[in-house]
């Protein structure tokens, strides 16, 4: 099954800020387009890091009255950074690097994990030169969540149904409803309705599978189990 790619789903108008942009040309081009962060991009097209509102905010915190915050960086391991970014002016002084990037024909799901791994709101997308070609964000990640009832339905009968298992999808009822799909009816062996349910559970837009499926044959307690592959 060919899984939802980064590119589907990126923006491709994208806020850049170059490495000498001043420190209120990057809080001007965030406000004006309403965006909270910006890749630094060189005249190449390589992404240098990322400069969001956190990086921006270290400024104010280190000012001689913001006393709470300052103590508060004092106590932590990542105080020089904050400090160093404090008293930049320029993109490349205020940008958090090396950015971490997802390549655009990645899986959707990696970005996913990549952003909760990293706590990040979004992530630059390059292209196969490395070059910038986009931006994902946790919002276009969650849109893959909002594909119709009716599309999921068909590619569980197309691509697990039909071409993994090799089914006649009259023989396994496949109903979705909100994205959770539920499978009923009956398999020839019993090791087949996991590997059933994962490989539905895989589909991208996919929220729950309820399985209610029974088998002709348990092979499950046979020296040699079925082996099934799905490319």
């Amino acid at each position: 099954m060919s899984p939802t790619l980064v590119r589907d789903y990126m923006t491709t108008d994208v806020v850049i800020l170059r490495p000498g942009d001043a420190f209120k040309e990057i809080v001007r081009a965030l406000a004006d387009r309403g965006v909270s962060g910006a890749p630094v991009v060189e005249e190449t097209g390589r992404v240098m890091g990322v400069v969001t509102e956190a990086d921006l905010l270290h400024k104010e915190a280190f000012t001689p009255v913001a006393e709470e915050p300052r103590r508060y960086f004092a106590s932590r391991s990542s105080t020089r950074v904050a400090q160093t970014k404090a008293a930049g002016d320029t993109a490349t002084d205020l940008m958090s690097a090396p950015a971490i990037t997802v390549d655009a024909e990645a899986p959707i799901a990696r970005a996913a994990r990549l952003m909760a791994v990293h706590g990040f709101k979004r992530l630059p997308v390059v292209g196969d030169d490395g070059a910038l070609v986009g931006i994902i964000s946790r919002a276009d990640v969650v849109g893959v969540f909002l594909a119709p009832d009716d599309e999921l339905r068909r590619q569980v009968v197309a691509d697990v149904v039909e071409r993994c298992l090799w089914e006649n999808p009259e023989r396994i009822r496949v109903q979705v409803r909100n994205g959770v799909v539920t499978l009923s009816g009956r398999l020839a062996s019993k090791s087949l309705i996991p590997l059933t349910v994962a490989l539905t559970r895989s589909i991208d837009g996919v929220v729950d599978v309820v399985d209610e499926l029974s088998y002709d044959r348990d092979d499950m307690t046979s020296d040699r189990p079925e082996a099934w592959r799905c490319s």
